[in-house]
């Protein structure tokens, strides 16, 4: 899969530059966790089979959990590579006969690996702002998004999920000692959702984006 070799080739050039200016005071390495609150962007959609069927997307964001490792690079222009366990998605409202007492809400969770590349900027001694690009690779999902097709009548198309996406993220930081407190926002450049079956119209109903709000702790180690 090729943003799997993206992938590779980022952490490689990121691992090449740790040991280049590992003892360089503009250096920090650290570990990072915390919660994503997500939920999908998109349209209602209307089951190809049964007219009296349809979804939308869940006003309520999904809790999910972010944790994994950092480096920043440069003291007060910097970049900050970032390697994340993160678990996001969304949730659909399932209604029948257009009724909103007769609904059933799906959550859709994915497990992904993310790498957002963020470029800063540090005002004063604590307070920075950052911004970039994130490419996320999905390794599992609950099966909620499974469920929600099958309620669609699109049960065969298990395998044509997106597996892949890109997006960016933007948002403010407070470094205290070896502490930092990070709040972000994050956007989706390609779907997250994005299935195929013979129905063309079914297909684009259902794609999706996501959005996310995001707040981590982090821990310099060195």
């Amino acid at each position: 899969m090729k943003i799997t070799k993206y992938l590779f080739v980022a952490l490689m050039l990121v691992g090449c530059t740790t040991v280049t200016i590992g003892q360089s005071r503009n250096f920090k390495f650290g570990v990072k966790g915390g919660a994503n609150l997500s939920n999908f962007r998109g349209s209602d959609v209307v089951s190809s089979s049964d007219p009296s069927v349809r979804i939308g997307n869940a006003d309520a964001r999904l809790t999910g959990f972010v944790g994994g490792v950092f480096m920043r690079l440069g003291s007060t222009l910097f970049i900050q590579p970032e390697l994340l366990l993160s678990q996001k998605g969304g949730a659909f409202n399932v209604f029948r006969d257009g009724l909103s007492n007769d609904m059933n809400t799906v959550n859709v969770r994915f497990t992904n690996l993310d790498l957002p590349v963020l470029v800063g900027f540090r005002i004063g001694d604590v307070l920075r702002i950052n911004a970039g690009p994130i490419a996320s690779l999905r390794l599992s999902e609950n099966g909620g998004l499974r469920a929600a097709l099958n309620d669609l009548g699109a049960n065969s198309v298990q395998d044509n999920f997106n597996q892949a996406a890109l997006g960016y993220q933007a948002g403010i930081g407070f470094d205290i000692g070896n502490l930092s407190l990070d709040l972000r926002y994050e956007g989706n450049v390609t779907n997250v959702i994005d299935v195929n079956t013979d129905n063309s119209n079914f297909n684009s109903q259902l794609r999706r984006k996501g959005s996310l709000w995001q707040a981590t702790v982090g821990f310099a180690i060195f």
